[in-house]
């Protein structure tokens, strides 16, 4: 079982025991009482479903908290929400949700997913008082549902395997490379993509590559195991991509490109959508969908994405603050949109900033409460504007030690770097634009050249 099943399984059921508790006070899995919500819940009058909790819960939780979204129950309407109330006011007083793991004033986002200390005492108030509904004709309604599960509406492309790919029950994870042609005549840009894993159970994480020749087609018809697509070693596509529209991993929502942006494809091109399975202890299938949102107009700017990896990791057992550095140096003039960290489990934190020409630094993104199962992407409020010579600081801190509730491994082994979930990595992806960018496919092979050769890359520590 995969370590989202599990964290949804111990909710759910925590959830169900909570329910049946309807004291002032919240019991956490120590059995110690926990502190009591702030003093401003003891003053409120008593809040109603439809006059003061339908809307804050439509607005920050029904995004994830709806069937087939990765919440693992639902929250739309008066009867789920009253079911989870209790839930609801025991894991936002502590902070657990929404899940928004970015630290507050660390860089600043698009649509930062926190509830305030006033918003976490009106859904205690209301847990309190046994959820009252109020009056169920002036209910705000419920968000709609995604169109057929898709979080923009329908796509104006759908890549997926022709075959749902069978998982075999036990042994390593697999990395599976679905080839999928769209036929273009011409080129098209792209200013979304959206990702539908089609058996959550076992999907990890899905990336998105080009392959502007036949170099994909020419591996998946080697493959002899009569199913659809090829494995990969070591979590590698097999050959140089030619880019990437980005992926998937669990806690990533659907968005549009900034104005002006996008991503190009020229005709020719294929999609290779890279799937990385755990395994669930039976045998299972899984058709994962891409969906892909054009661009009416070329853009001004073609969206690059910049990986930063370390691959140097090797934590020996027991070391609790083991800390890794990696500076990558902008060549041109560029503007960065967003970044997204990535580890595994004995991750513990993840720091990114930059330091410019003149000396002078900007924050840009702290995850000090690093969480397998929530891997965000955060979207800078505002576009950055980065000169030639700017450097992009990542640091990263793991716990190796019995401390670490999430170490897979008791008593704790040493950890290298690995696409398995038991190995180690550490990624940042940072979205950007060249400002005076003619060729970004050639900046995008010179890059992916870098980072798949590893052995340079090691030596580099």
């Amino acid at each position: 079982m995969n370590w989202a099943s599990v964290l949804m399984i111990s909710v759910a059921v925590g959830a169900s025991g909570y329910a049946f508790q309807r004291a002032n006070t919240a019991t956490d899995t120590s059995g110690k009482k926990a502190p009591a919500g702030p003093a401003s819940a003891t003053k409120m009058r008593v809040p109603t479903y439809a006059g003061d909790v339908a809307k804050l819960i439509n607005d920050r939780c029904v995004s994830c908290h709806q069937p087939g979204e990765v919440g693992p129950f639902s929250l739309v309407g008066y009867e789920n929400a009253k079911r989870w109330a209790n839930m609801a006011a025991f894991v936002t007083e502590r902070r657990q949700m929404p899940p928004w793991k970015a630290v507050e004033g660390y860089g600043e986002f698009q649509d930062e997913n926190r509830l305030n200390d006033s918003e976490i005492a009106l859904l205690k108030a209301w847990s309190d008082a046994g959820a009252p509904r109020g009056d169920a004709k002036s209910e705000p309604k419920a968000p709609r549902p995604a169109a057929k599960g898709w979080t923009l509406g329908e796509p104006d492309f759908i890549a997926q395997p022709a075959r749902p790919y069978k998982l075999a029950a036990e042994g390593e994870d697999v990395y599976r490379h679905f080839v999928v042609d769209p036929k273009l005549d011409k080129p098209v840009y792209i200013n979304a993509v959206d990702v539908r894993p089609g058996n959550r159970a076992v999907v990890h994480h899905v990336i998105v590559f080009l392959d502007r020749g036949n170099s994909a087609e020419k591996l998946a018809a080697a493959t002899t195991d009569g199913q659809e697509g090829y494995s990969g070693s070591g979590g590698g596509v097999g050959f140089v991509p030619s880019g990437s529209l980005g992926g998937w991993a669990p806690g990533i929502r659907a968005r549009y490109l900034p104005d002006g942006t996008a991503y190009r494809i020229d005709p020719g091109t294929k999609l290779v959508l890279q799937v990385h399975y755990h395994k669930s202890g039976k045998e299972e299938l899984d058709q994962t969908k891409v969906g892909v949102y054009y661009s009416e107009e070329p853009p001004k700017y073609e969206m690059n994405l910049n990986w930063i990896f370390n691959f140097g990791i090797n934590i020996p057992p027991n070391e609790k603050d083991h800390k890794l550095r990696r500076t990558y140096t902008y060549g041109r003039n560029v503007t960065l949109y967003g970044v997204m960290p990535h580890m595994h489990l004995i991750g513990k934190s993840m720091k990114s900033w930059l330091e410019f020409p003149d000396g002078s630094t900007k924050p840009l993104v702290h995850v000090d409460d690093w969480d397998f199962n929530w891997q965000l992407n955060y979207v800078f409020k505002e576009p950055i504007k980065v000169p030639a010579g700017t450097k992009q600081h990542v640091e990263a801190i793991y716990d190796n030690s019995t401390a670490n509730p999430r170490n897979p491994n008791n008593p704790p082994k040493r950890i290298t770097w690995g696409e398995e979930t038991n190995d180690e990595m550490f990624l940042m992806i940072t979205q950007y634009t060249v400002d005076d960018a003619k060729n970004v496919q050639a900046d995008w092979r010179e890059k992916i050249q870098q980072v798949l050769d590893l052995p340079r890359l090691n030596r580099r520590g």
